[in-house]
Order: C-alpha cells, then structure tokens, then sequence
C-alpha cells in the first residue's frame, strides 16, 4: 500500500519501504517534527554544476544534507527550521524555492550532491531570509 504524507499508519521504516513497490517511489514524510526541505527545481546544469542562484542557497545552508531530486536536475536540502506552512517561493531571476516542513511527502534518491554529509543542521537562517 502506498504511503499518505497525512496518515502515519500508513509510514513504516526506511527497511520496510525500500522493499516496496508501491506508490512513487522510496520517500520521506515531512510531519511537523522540524525536519524541513528546501526544494530547488532546475539547479542542476547540464554539465553537472549549480546554477548560480542555487550554488548561493546551497552555501547558505552550510553542512547539511543534500541530494540530486528524482528529476535530475533539481536539488533537495534537507535540514532543521519551523516551516508552518510548505510554499513556494518566486525570487527575482525567475527562479523560486518550494519550503516544506510538513504535511508533504518527497520522492529521495539518495543520491548526495557533491558528498554532502549525512547529517541535518540548522537551517533556520536560511528559511527566515528566503520566507
């Protein structure tokens, strides 16, 4: 049975899911619990590197972990802020930042950009400057 990003009965463990062929695919459930994603469609060049808006957002977000999106050419940044309310945000460039913190459930890929460390960091500042 596929996973609801709105229905814990329905989230199991990293084991449990990867050995499943239903839904989408492999995914991770924002619930609240301060985890967040920033959601970076179109980072990725062709030949691999950022653009320049998002090399800028990925630096800002310091040492936390990061992964080339299901698209392959989108960026998930994960980390730890209060993001009441996931958005999308338009920046000027034509570009904009899709922020979740809860109630939504994200494709991975595991797939880390450039050896990104495993683990979460505060990513706070980043959220106040983008919201």
């Amino acid at each position: 049975m596929a996973a609801s990003s709105t229905d814990p009965r329905t989230w199991s463990s990293y084991r449990e899911a990867s050995k499943s062929t239903a839904g989408a695919g492999l995914g991770f459930v924002l619930n609240g619990d301060g985890i967040v994603c920033l959601d970076l469609d179109h980072a990725i060049l062709p030949d691999g590197y950022l653009t320049t808006w998002a090399e800028d957002i990925l630096r800002k977000a310091g040492p936390t972990y990061a992964e080339v999106s299901p698209s392959g050419h989108g960026l998930h940044i994960f980390g730890f802020a209060h993001v009441r309310q996931g958005r999308r945000i338009r920046r000027s460039g034509g570009y904009a930042v899709e922020v979740y913190g809860t109630g939504r459930f994200l494709t991975v890929t595991g797939d880390r950009f450039r050896g990104s460390p495993s683990a979460l960091a505060d990513i706070s500042a980043l959220v106040d400057e983008l919201t």
